[in-house]
């Protein structure tokens, strides 16, 4: 599983004495458990009755769902190298995008522009999609299969320009 590759580097990374890569790493589980105990909690109040040892069973995140997790945080250093440009603080931006990198590690193969085109143009073909005020349907459509795979704002971006 990824979460478990995630912890098997960290380790590889402390012994090659490579801070940056831990310090990021450690982060990114940090944010994993924390969706983890999001999920445990919710679990818990449903179902009042379950074990212990059932419960952490059921909280324990997929690989999609960790992919998720990380695809978060690079949205958040990608939100992040914005501002600090804005600030004129390239130091900072250039430490968003090396972690960016170190995350990324961890992502599926991600889609070119021209794969991610044509997803889109069998999904609008898929729901008969013919305006902007069916984007909805098409992301329904497209969600599962670009997942991870694509940043959101990039895909948003060529299906309002392929649906007006």
């Amino acid at each position: 599983m990824l979460k478990q590759q995630i912890q098997v580097d960290i380790i590889n990374a402390l012994k090659q004495g490579n801070q940056e890569v831990v310090d990021v790493l450690r982060m990114a589980i940090s944010a994993v458990n924390l969706k983890e105990k999001e999920k445990r909690y919710k679990v818990s109040k449903e179902d009042t009755d379950i074990k212990e040892e059932d419960l952490m069973q059921a909280s324990a995140l997929n690989d999609d769902e960790v992919i998720s997790v990380i695809s978060s945080e690079i949205k958040k250093r990608k939100d992040a190298i914005v501002l600090y440009k804005k600030g004129n603080r390239q130091e900072l931006v250039d430490k968003e995008k090396k972690e960016i990198e170190i995350l990324q590690k961890y992502l599926p193969e991600q889609l070119s522009l021209e794969e991610i085109r044509k997803l889109i143009e069998e999904s609008i073909a898929n729901v008969g999609a013919t305006n902007i005020k069916e984007m909805g349907k098409v992301m329904a459509d497209l969600a599962p299969k670009v997942k991870g795979k694509a940043d959101g704002g990039e895909v948003s971006k060529i299906i309002k320009e392929l649906l007006n």
